[in-house]
């Protein structure tokens, strides 16, 4: 079992920032490929970035260049750094990571993006 455990969400004005960030608990670099996803209430979760084990990222065409997803495979740790929030990112925002036989779930930090 791994744990996966998202930190650094909260309320934000339109146009702020936020940085999110997602700590596992074993080596970042045994997984296939790590992810955010997000799921606005009322809708279905949805793919945001993705980092595979190479170190090539992915953005859905909603947050490309606002968007930017990163990792530390000293810390364990991976980030989504969030630029010109807007109202339409409100969310809860996972963290996945990929590996040979399925996907580990982490159970969200909610982003808020409101006056």
């Amino acid at each position: 079992q791994v744990d996966l455990v998202e930190s650094g969400g909260g309320l934000v004005q339109p146009g702020g920032s936020l940085r999110l960030s997602c700590a596992t608990s074993r080596s970042i670099l045994s997984f296939n490929a790590m992810a955010w996803f997000r799921q606005a209430p009322g809708k279905e979760r949805e793919w945001v970035a993705s980092i595979l084990s190479a170190g090539r990222t992915n953005y859905a065409d909603s947050v490309k260049g606002r968007f930017t997803i990163s990792r530390d495979n000293i810390k364990n740790t991976m980030s989504l750094q969030m630029n010109s929030l807007k109202p339409e990112d409100t969310a809860v925002y996972h963290c996945n990571a990929k590996y040979d036989f399925g996907n580990y779930w982490g159970k969200g930090t909610l982003v808020t993006v409101s006056s």
